[in-house]
């Protein structure tokens, strides 16, 4: 006798349409006859670009299994185990993306599918005790996909991942808390927290309104999943539409908070940005790996998200295309997940790598007493790359290296005297973070000159933007009235500059500080987010760049100090950068014009650019002692 779960094929004229949409016939008539079970796993009819195999285990969940293999997959591969919605099956699924981002990236997919036997619309039982408990029902019959895969392919069991959308946006979840041993990280669209329901009825108001309970009550059920388990628990993507009036957005809370509980982090975002027009935020623990993140895909209703104007990095593969529940929200969320767990490095886009930097404050050794204008030295590194470092003092970011060797110039007088805290903090090409906090310093300036401050507004006649090519050929120069940045509408990218007359500053000044402020005009897109890490940069130039004006030629002139500092995303008013480097104050001029280039540190992908103004919208601040 198999142990397979009999399959219920009567329906229930008590429910509803959407009661069956969500919750299936489970419970509500007679049985057919248990089906038998094969003992090899065997190759089945091919659905599109996806293989069905049979007999690859017990399948006490009566589910179906397809895989996908891509041509040219390395040895120890991953492997995305990819969950379908109600009325969906494999192939529907596919419109989202995973099989075209499989054949770029080379990592094997399975497709489990839901009979409608089990359930009447093909809804995975996400509320059915039995089938999201460990060893049992579909919880186990996936599981049991993923053994086949492993008996049959060369797959790395540390990248097993799982997706889920809709009542597998439930299950998804229930697989990452019953088998944290199997799954090493998961992705959830339009679902909720594990456990959220354990009944039919109880599934309804999970879904809508939504069902509240504290992040350590949630926690508790994500952790009864596998009573005892000890080892890593995996880090979760979350995704929802705001207009979502099936799943409404209240469960990517709830899942939010249940996930940061299991992670023993808090409830506010480490990260907060905007990619591609959505707000993206990002949970880290203290070593600053993001375990937890959320997307909320503002106007979207109950879909996954696509851009059918997105390609793969590296081919010409399309991100999804139009089906049922897959909308084209012009971001593309499996590239998104993709990254999340890790699969894009090598794709032409900065690695998903969840493996932070190293940094530590060399200089001043702790212990010290400092005075005046202090050179506070950090070493930093990564496997992938530093993207920018940051000065703190007293645990607050105080100025930003965007390049080596880290050195600042800190002003200890802005403090008073006594016990402060230096400390630096690393970010990665792919948003990891590390901090150093352990260098403690006492600081005395009693009798210590006090400091000038000077303002400086830029010169208009000499200030402007060139265009350059994207290939480093010929630059445009430009002509507004206002600053460009980043990439306009030809392709062309933007770097401006600003002049201004420092020749007031005595020739013995010691600069001890130094930053920009700038006033943003308007501008297209979010040029921060493409490529991710990006920023706003300042070379300097002590004289003049070309000539005294703007000048084809300058945007590839030479600079005395490049990346000095950086200017934070910023869409209104005023903004200042971080403090210049120790390179930066030292390129300042004493005897006639100082020029500063802005830029993008990388060059974007898609019309995306910002503009600032000049003139006296724009300020270079210099402190200094005589």
């Amino acid at each position: 006798m198999s142990s397979q779960r009999p399959r219920f094929t009567s329906t229930c004229s008590r429910f509803t349409l959407a009661a069956w949409l969500f919750a299936g016939a489970v419970g509500c008539g007679g049985l057919d006859a248990e089906p038998s079970v094969q003992a090899e796993p065997e190759l089945g009819q091919s659905e599109l670009g996806l293989t069905q195999v049979t007999g690859f285990g017990s399948n006490p969940g009566n589910l179906a299994m397809y895989r996908h293999v891509p041509t040219g997959v390395a040895a120890n591969a991953p492997l995305v185990v990819v969950l379908h919605g109600c009325t969906q099956n494999a192939t529907g699924m596919e419109l989202s993306g995973w099989t075209a981002a499989a054949n770029v990236y080379k990592f094997y997919v399975v497709y489990p599918q839901q009979a409608s036997g089990n359930n009447a619309t093909s809804c995975f039982n996400w509320f059915e005790p039995g089938d999201i408990a460990r060893g049992s029902g579909e919880a186990l019959s996936i599981k049991q996909m993923v053994d086949a895969m492993k008996a049959a392919y060369s797959i790395d069991a540390s990248r097993v991942y799982v997706v889920g959308f809709s009542a597998g946006g439930y299950m998804a979840p229930a697989l990452l808390s019953v088998y944290p041993d199997v799954f090493s990280a998961g992705a959830i669209n339009a679902g909720g927290p594990y456990k959220c329901a354990t009944s039919m009825n109880a599934a309804f108001s999970c879904m809508s309104p939504g069902t509240d309970k504290t992040p350590a009550a949630w926690g508790d059920l994500a952790r009864s999943g596998y009573a005892g388990y000890t080892g890593p628990r995996p880090p979760v993507s979350i995704w929802y539409g705001t207009s979502d009036f099936t799943v409404r957005p209240m469960n990517g809370t709830e899942a939010m908070e249940q996930w940061t509980n299991v992670h023993g982090i808090d409830q506010t975002p480490d990260t907060t940005e905007t990619v591609s027009g959505f707000p993206h935020k990002v949970y880290r623990d203290g070593a600053g790996r993001a375990l937890v993140e959320t997307w909320e895909i503002t106007g979207m209703g109950h879909a996954v998200a696509f851009d059918a104007q997105y390609n793969f990095p590296g081919s010409t593969t399309a991100c999804g295309s139009t089906g049922a529940y897959v909308t084209d929200a012009n971001i593309c969320a499996v590239y998104h997940q993709a990254k999340f767990f890790g699969l894009t490095g090598g794709g032409g886009e900065p690695s998903g790598d969840t493996t932070p930097p190293t940094v530590n404050v060399t200089s001043p050794a702790s212990g010290t007493t400092v005075s005046g204008a202090v050179k506070v030295v950090v070493s930093a590194s990564d496997a992938v790359g530093v993207a920018r470092v940051e000065l703190l003092v007293d645990g607050s970011p105080v100025a930003t290296a965007s390049s080596a060797p880290y050195e600042f110039t800190w002003n200890s007088q802005g403090v008073g005297n006594g016990a402060h805290t230096l400390g630096a903090r690393a970010y990665d090409a792919a948003g990891n973070q590390a901090t150093d906090s352990d260098t403690s310093v006492t600081v005395n300036n009693t009798g210590t000159p006090t400091p000038t401050t000077a303002t400086f507004t830029s010169i208009a006649a000499e200030d402007g933007y060139l265009k350059a090519n994207a290939d480093g050929s010929a630059a445009v120069l430009g002509t507004l009235t206002n600053l460009a940045l980043g990439r306009g509408t030809d392709g062309k990218y933007n770097r401006s500059f600003v002049s201004f007359d420092t020749s007031s500053l005595p020739d013995g000044a010691t600069v001890t500080r130094a930053y920009l402020t700038v006033s943003y005009s308007s501008g297209s897109g979010d040029a921060w987010s493409t490529p991710a890490g990006n920023t706003v940069v300042i070379d300097v130039k002590a004289g003049t760049f070309n000539a005294a004006s703007t000048e084809v030629t300058d945007w590839a002139a030479a600079a005395d100090a490049t990346a000095v500092a950086s200017i934070d995303k910023f869409a209104s008013g005023a903004k200042a950068s971080a403090d210049f480097s120790g390179a930066g104050l030292a390129s300042i001029n004493r005897t006639g014009r100082t020029q500063l280039r802005l830029r993008f540190s990388l060059e974007q992908t898609a019309t995306q650019y910002l503009f600032v103004k000049d003139s006296t919208n724009a300020v270079l601040t210099v402190v200094y002692t005589p």
